[in-house]
């Protein structure tokens, strides 16, 4: 009976131990399900943030790119973004652009990101500027920067805004005359006997015809049409480069614009003067500061013949080449611009440019305005203790990055003088219509 009870006992033991190994393997069991359950949501939300990423730099890459002879594509400011060649498509676009090629970009070579198309160029060799220039523009037409309404014996009446005249219009003829000055419109207005006059007008760069009707003014005793007109600007800027060879240069990096309107102003001709830097404004907090300084001559240093978004451009005079001196650059295409240390050339005194760092803060391929590519930050002392920062009539100084002339100072945070915008070199260059 003993050896019985034994044995049952032995039975009922090891039943207990295997019940026991059972649950302890149940329970190791759902703790790796667990592990593998988080690993795998861990693994998934990581894909989920790539794939994200992906999107995100998809929309903010730009669709294509210039690299020199040779070269690959490799953006400084994502380099965890690496090219492969598209084969697909490089085919088809290299027989019509033999110099074009297409690649694939994607995020750590695995995640795709969007196909851009790669034109090979040799960069250009730029003289940088960073001294003053004097603008004298002549308007292509006159600008309207004011419609009002003229006090008659009869009351008030607005002839030029029922005539559908409005700010900003660029009226180009009358009568099927050309206009070109405020003079030779008042003369028109004058003698139009309070006749229906033809006016053409530009609005947008679309133009179109309509009419308005001068009346007669108590005030000034004459025939009137109930606007303000302005003909011509003048300021201050600063060049940007020189193509030493062609003669040509560009200067400012965004367009001039007229005070009143906000448009920017069409130029039939123009002038170039050179400057003398006399003092400076200092800019604060809210209060921009500005350059001041007189033309040195009446004698042009160039001829001014376009004015686009990406700013002014011109070619120097035969005696302007051969005086015009300054270091010359490799000019640095967009994927080459990074955040960090930098520098600036720029006149504050006199007529000599002179370096001073700048930290380049933020770096944008896909801005929708041509004229902020980048966050700037002046950090040299001497510069900030003269001006404060960026201020008016520094637009278009030359920004210098690891030996290459990579875009120019456009604009200054009215908030913070230190601070401002500033454009790829590449975007002024292509308006400057050297071919690449």
């Amino acid at each position: 009976m003993k050896k019985i009870c034994d044995k049952f006992t032995d039975i009922k033991q090891r039943k207990e131990g295997e019940d026991k190994s059972r649950h302890e393997s149940k329970g190791e069991k759902k703790k790796m399900e667990k592990r593998v359950k988080r690993a795998v949501i861990a693994l998934c939300a990581g894909a989920g943030l790539l794939f994200t990423a992906a999107g995100y730099y998809g929309s903010h890459i730009p669709d294509s790119f210039y690299v020199e002879p040779g070269e690959k594509l490799e953006l400084s400011m994502y380099p965890h973004i690496e090219q492969t060649p598209s084969y697909l498509a490089a085919a088809a676009v290299n027989q019509v652009y033999p110099q074009t090629r297409q690649v694939s970009l994607s995020l750590f070579g695995v995640i795709p990101i969007k196909d851009v198309e790669v034109h090979c160029s040799q960069a250009p060799i730029l003289t940088a500027g960073g001294t003053p220039f004097g603008v004298k523009l002549l308007m292509d037409g006159v600008m309207v920067i004011r419609v009002e309404k003229v006090e008659t014996e009869d009351g008030e009446k607005q002839p030029a805004a029922d005539g559908g005249i409005q700010k900003g219009d660029i009226i180009r003829y009358i009568n099927d005359q050309s206009v070109m000055s405020n003079k030779e419109i008042q003369k028109i207005i004058d003698g139009s006997g309070g006749q229906k006059l033809k006016v053409t007008v530009n609005r947008g760069g679309n133009e179109y015809e309509t009419y308005v009707t001068p009346v007669y003014s108590k005030l000034r005793h004459g025939y009137c049409a109930g606007m303000w007109v302005r003909d011509s600007i003048a300021g201050i800027g600063t060049v940007t480069f020189v193509d030493r060879e062609s003669g040509s240069f560009a200067g400012l990096g965004h367009p001039i614009c007229d005070s009143d309107t906000g448009e920017i102003v069409p130029i039939s001709s123009g002038e170039a003067v050179p400057v003398q830097i006399s003092g400076v404004v200092k800019g604060k907090t809210g209060v921009p500061g500005e350059l001041e300084g007189y033309f040195t001559t009446e004698e042009p240093m160039g001829i001014l013949r376009e004015n686009n978004k990406c700013g002014v451009y011109g070619e120097l005079t035969s005696a302007a080449r051969t005086i015009y001196s300054g270091k010359e650059y490799k000019m640095g295409y967009k994927q080459d611009v990074h955040e960090g240390k930098a520098t600036i050339l720029t006149t504050i005194d006199g007529s000599i440019a002179k370096e001073y760092d700048i930290e380049i803060k933020q770096v944008d391929y896909s801005s929708s305005d041509s004229t902020k590519n980048m966050v700037i930050e002046i950090t040299d002392k001497e510069l900030l203790e003269k001006t404060g920062g960026i201020v008016q009539g520094m637009s278009g100084s030359p920004i210098i990055q690891d030996g290459r002339l990579i875009g120019a100072v456009t604009h200054v945070f009215v908030a913070d003088s230190s601070q401002g915008y500033g454009i790829f070199a590449e975007n002024m260059y292509d308006y400057m219509g050297a071919e690449k």
